[in-house]
């Protein structure tokens, strides 16, 4: 049940590590006077090899952490993994609204594609769960579905391999048996991948659309905000915006910073203590 809840307060975001910030990016224009705290799992990334459970209790703290303690009005899932095994769970049990990424990407494939042959990449865990594959199929029974893991891609996000010949091979090897398979549009089903978007665009070609599922979930947090009168009556600057790490703060600051393009930003760290995170 959800309770009322503070128009002022801020929007959470929760992503395994880094990748997760293509969210706040795209949010960044379309929220302009709301206050964001993101918390990324560093510690623990990638979420994508990891068992459900692993992932659902995972996510459970990161969730908790931002209702209980920084009070939060609405939480993006701002990552696939997550979104596909914890955000029924989520939406059921959290007081707030709760979006996740999957459901706005495959409506942004279902308008896109125009010979109904979407093809899908993500990490072990999206794809073994088959979140994507299910919902296209059920929106359009005649549709051609194609998703591959690409685990690889997290990690060279992760590392910054966003450029460069290397970078380039890496793509296109990876993407070699979906390049031939026809599709017309591909989604980028981990929040990672918009990060190598340029790379996955040259190694598809001009004729693949490409679909950000967070940046589409984006739009549905907009109409959210709309629906429920929950726009910041006081604004805030993106100044006042948060940043958590359970990890190295120093490294997240650096690409979090050449990310979003922002010359200052508070990150903090989060020490995970037996079941909960705390302030560290």
């Amino acid at each position: 049940m959800q309770k009322k809840l503070n128009p002022n307060a801020p929007i959470g975001f929760i992503d395994s590590g880094v990748g997760g910030l293509s969210v706040v990016k795209a949010a960044l224009d379309k929220l302009p006077n709301e206050q964001f705290i993101y918390l990324g799992d560093e510690a623990r990334m990638p979420y994508g090899p990891r068992p459900a459970q692993e992932v659902i209790d995972y996510t459970f703290q990161m969730a908790n952490f931002l209702v209980d303690i920084k009070h939060i009005k609405m939480l993006v899932v701002a990552c696939n993994t997550a979104t596909a095994r914890a955000l029924p769970l989520l939406q059921a049990q959290l007081p707030i609204p709760v979006i996740g990424v999957i459901e706005p990407g495959v409506k942004g494939a279902l308008a896109a594609t125009h010979n109904d042959q979407i093809g899908v990449i993500a990490t072990q865990g999206t794809v073994e769960a088959g979140s994507y594959q299910n919902s296209l199929r059920a929106s359009r029974e005649d549709l051609s579905v194609i998703a591959v893991p690409t685990p690889n891609f997290v990690q060279m996000a992760e590392n910054g391999q966003l450029s460069g010949d290397d970078a380039q091979r890496e793509v296109d090897a990876t993407l070699a048996a979906l390049r031939e398979s026809g599709v017309d549009t591909l989604i980028l089903g981990c929040t990672h991948f918009p990060f190598l978007a340029p790379l996955i665009q040259a190694s598809m070609g001009d004729q693949v659309t490409l679909v950000d599922s967070g940046r589409q979930a984006i739009r549905q947090v907009v109409a959210a905000l709309d629906e429920l009168d929950l726009w910041a009556t006081t604004p805030f600057s993106h100044d006042d915006d948060i940043y958590y790490t359970t990890d190295a703060v120093e490294r997240f600051h650096d690409l979090a910073k050449t990310w979003l393009n922002e010359d200052v930003l508070d990150v903090r760290l989060l020490a995970i203590v037996d079941e909960h995170l705390e302030e560290a």
